[in-house]
């Protein structure tokens, strides 16, 4: 399968602006025959919502993200958006699939660190997912979901073969230990590795105030070696990933078959009761 990752460069609150941008940059995706289309974390209301006076969430079935899914034609597309769930606003990706929702992960670890504040504008989730596509079982991951290695553990193991990662990531809070897409790209490359999938992570560049978008889009395989990489600048980057690899992986050195998943179900629920974090 062809899986395109569109590099966007979304503004700030413009809400009506991101979802033309997206339409155009999906149509691009599809006239380069792809069979998947991925974009970033908050493409569609720019990142720091609380900076905006307006409302910019949506349900996940609103009339203008069903459209934006149909431009799709027969594509799947996921989409992240700010997501009004009826009780609760949410940094949320939406998977569509031939014009129709299919599936929502709504970010359940939301920093609240330097320069970051989502836990102010959004309610965590409350699930971690796995989907079918017609391509495969997929998870998505929301940029800082990722740095929580539990919980692509949990989406292989509720089958997923691709790792979706949308993400807004910016300059590293510490450049004096690391750089942010040196880190990104160690930590795609041990998930594709030790989970044995593909890693699909999509970044958003452009500058909202003092945060400064780096892109860095790229495909790791399920050997943890990055397959395609974007370029500066908004792009849409096409990659074929082959899903047999996956299986193929799996057989040849079974990590992901012997979790033991009765044994730490055993161990978390002992941590739980000897007080640890609920």
């Amino acid at each position: 399968m062809r899986v395109a990752l569109v590099q966007m460069q979304p503004e700030l609150g413009d809400l009506e602006g991101n979802l033309a941008s997206a339409c155009r940059l999906i149509t691009r995706a599809r006239e380069g025959g792809a069979d998947l289309v991925v974009l970033p974390e908050l493409c569609l209301t720019g990142y720091a919502v609380g900076r905006v006076d307006d409302d910019l969430a949506l349900p996940a079935d609103h009339p203008s993200l069903l459209a934006l899914a149909a431009a799709s034609g027969d594509a799947g597309v996921l989409l992240g958006f700010q997501e009004d769930s009826g009780r609760s606003s949410h940094n949320s990706a939406a998977y569509y699939e031939g014009g129709l929702l299919r599936h929502v992960h709504r970010k359940l670890y939301l920093p609240t660190y330097g320069i970051f504040d989502e836990r102010k504008h959004f309610s965590p989730g409350q699930a971690m997912r796995a989907f079918t596509t017609r391509w495969g079982r997929m998870a998505t991951l929301i940029c800082n979901d990722a740095w929580q290695p539990q919980l692509p553990f949990l989406a292989v193991q509720d089958g997923a073969q691709v790792l979706l990662v949308p993400t807004s990531s910016a300059q590293s809070l510490f450049p004096q230990h690391y750089d942010s897409e040196s880190y990104w790209r160690d930590l795609t490359r041990f998930y594709g590795r030790m989970y044995q999938s593909y890693v699909v992570f999509v970044n958003r560049v452009g500058s909202e105030g003092d945060l400064h978008f780096w892109g860095g889009s790229h495909v790791v395989d399920p050997w943890g070696q990055v397959i395609a990489e974007a370029e500066d600048g908004e792009t849409v980057l096409l990659a074929e990933i082959d899903l047999a690899r996956v299986r193929r992986r799996r057989r040849e050195v079974p990590l992901v078959r012997e979790a033991r998943l009765a044994l730490l179900a055993r161990e978390i629920h002992r941590l739980v009761d000897e007080g640890g974090d609920l």
